[in-house]
């Protein structure tokens, strides 16, 4: 039976950046997928790495966000070098805009809630804001610059990360399906992959919308798929340099290039497992991406395309040991799977190597799960 100390079920972003991180410390790891890896929510994303929360169930998340942010310069470096291939990070911050209702209690409470987080957000008069982004539309009715926020082109990291373990000496599977886990009595032992039986010193799951479907998995990783729809935009005119958003969606740039291409999204859609594009979702985000820079209605559409985040019960990730004994669980990211990576990768990796992390991921843990599923005083 081949043999392997870690075996990691899911090729995106997450379980690419967690088997890269193990083998620079000397593992033998092996990454399984059920298609080609790097293909599900990491491809779809639109690369934000904004530790702000999106909302109130999402506060839990900013530490770990904020970790994950401080690391991404070392984590690309370390990356490109490992591949030579460039991961397309940009380091410009963000700039969020109001438009409608009480935009001063708005932006009052919006610059409030950063600096309670330990995030930084200062207000921009409008003439401020259009001074560094001249495309923005002129009537927004508040700004507030976000600083320390970032980008990455997600397509292109993950692509780099997969190379980076690859050249580390991960042993990529796929399509290798996983269809259940190897017990020995309380112990996963490891995994059945397109048919064939690995031994591993520890499992971890990071198979995103998926993870749940695996037999014996579903109540410990109770995943399930939210649909968001995007749209690529080649524009000739208006040209951007940071991450604009509104309540409504959000651009991001993907280049510098004359004509320039942005990414605008999304939508949060409980489809199922069907992933489409259609017309409502489409005029959604191209209705916000024009309220946010007027000047894109001269733009080509270049691509259109859907994904399926990880979702959980709560929104949050699930990570950490699991009941059986050698099966960690790194799944669920949500809407934070690409901004997430290397702190993800940091703290699974402490606990395969180290038995205890350096942040607390309790709140993450897969036991909550159970916990509730058996009541309380269970």
């Amino acid at each position: 039976m081949t043999s392997f100390d870690v075996a990691v079920i899911g090729g995106g972003i997450i379980g690419g950046s967690i088997a890269f991180e193990l083998a620079g410390h000397k593992l033998r790891v092996a990454l399984f997928d059920r298609q080609q890896p790097g293909r599900e929510a990491s491809w779809a994303a639109a690369g934000m790495l904004s530790p702000a929360p999106d909302s109130p169930a999402a506060i839990p998340l900013v530490p770990l966000g904020r970790a994950s942010l401080d690391l991404y310069p070392a984590f690309v470096a370390s990356v490109e070098d490992a591949s030579g291939q460039k991961a397309g990070f940009r380091h410009e911050g963000a700039l969020e805009l109001l438009f409608a209702g009480d935009a001063e209690r708005e932006l009052s409470t919006l610059i409030a809630l950063h600096h309670g987080l330990g995030l930084p957000a200062e207000p921009l008069r409008l003439e401020e804001a259009q001074e560094i982004e001249p495309d923005l539309a002129r009537d927004a009715r508040g700004a507030a610059l976000i600083a320390n926020e970032a980008c990455v082109d997600n397509r292109a990291l993950t692509a780099a990360v997969l190379a980076a373990a690859s050249a580390r000496g991960v042993a990529l599977r796929a399509p290798a399906a996983v269809t259940a886990l190897l017990r020995e009595k309380n112990r996963c032992t490891g995994v059945v992959a397109a048919g064939e039986k690995i031994s591993a010193g520890h499992v971890v799951l990071s198979a995103g919308c998926y993870s749940g479907s695996i037999e014996g998995l579903s109540a410990c990783a109770p995943t399930h798929p939210t649909r968001g729809q995007m749209v690529a935009l080649l524009s000739p005119q208006a040209r951007i340099r940071r991450v604009l958003r509104s309540e409504h969606g959000y651009l991001v740039p993907r280049d510098d290039a004359r004509p320039q291409k942005l990414v605008a999204g999304s939508t949060l859609e409980n489809a199922g497992f069907e992933k489409k594009t259609t017309a409502s979702g489409i005029q959604q985000i191209l209705s916000a991406a024009l309220e946010l820079v007027p000047r894109l209605a001269d733009a080509e559409i270049v691509e259109t395309w859907s994904g399926l985040r990880p979702d959980t019960p709560d929104h949050l990730p699930i990570l950490g040991p699991a009941e059986l004994q050698g099966l960690v669980i790194a799944t669920g990211h949500f809407r934070n799977g690409i901004l997430l990576a290397p702190i993800t990768a940091k703290l699974i990796r402490e606990w395969i190597t180290e038995g205890s992390t350096s942040l607390s991921i309790e709140p993450f843990s897969p036991l909550r799960f159970l916990a509730a599923r058996h009541g309380p005083g269970a």
